[in-house]
């Protein structure tokens, strides 16, 4: 059991037999506790869970991946961790699966910043373990995308981010759609006058996107 992440969860108000599942992966220095606050505004049918990263910061902060700066302060992540970091997930979700009992066919998985970017790596890697992407305020890292997939991804995305975003340029988050066309995958792509958070309207956008696909 030592691959299974801590999460938090909150089940269906009315019992289902498979009900539809959603993954939440918090940010860089955060917790599992963030984004869980979405839960009671999310459709009552959805199995929530959010995980805790497994690296520990201090402060009740928590990372998928260290990210470090060298001597002229350029920024670098710790990929060996981010692998690490995506195989714990998936045996997590594995277990999750099996324990609710949850529709094999409509899986979500909402990350956040360092939670996005694996949200998008975990779809190539671990292709249709999860059906549905919400990537916020992240971007597609391509050191973490494997060079060639055998199997065909039936996953679909749906992509925001802070047109003011002081943290992960949005210039790097426009670039995941073109990336998706070039392999036949659906996305939708949105920007807010916002920095690195999540607007009110962003909020009801991915809100409407899941409903649409329970």
């Amino acid at each position: 059991m030592s691959d299974l992440l801590t999460f938090v969860e909150k089940l269906p108000k009315l019992p289902a037999k498979n009900p539809p599942l959603l993954i939440l992966l918090h940010g860089y220095g955060s917790n599992e506790l963030d984004l869980f606050s979405f839960a009671d505004e999310l459709p009552e049918t959805l199995v929530i869970v959010s995980l805790r990263a497994p690296y520990e910061m201090g402060h009740g902060g928590y990372a998928w991946y260290d990210i470090n700066l060298d001597s002229k302060n350029n920024k670098f992540s710790d990929l060996n961790q981010a692998r690490k970091s995506l195989q714990k997930i998936t045996t997590t979700i594995d277990y999750i699966k099996t324990k609710h009992n949850t529709n094999p066919n409509n899986t979500f998985l909402l990350g956040f910043s360092q939670g996005a970017i694996l949200s998008y790596a975990l779809s190539f890697n671990f292709p249709n373990k999860i059906e549905h992407v919400i990537a916020l305020s992240g971007y597609l890292n391509s050191e973490l995308i494997p060079k060639e997939n055998t199997q065909k991804i039936h996953t679909d995305y749906y992509i925001s981010h802070g047109a003011v975003d002081q943290v992960i340029p949005v210039e790097w988050a426009r670039k995941a759609g073109p990336f998706l066309d070039s392999k036949g995958l659906k996305n939708e792509y949105s920007e807010y006058p916002v920095g690195h958070g999540v607007a009110p309207q962003n909020f009801f956008s991915f809100k409407k996107w899941i409903e649409n696909r329970l």
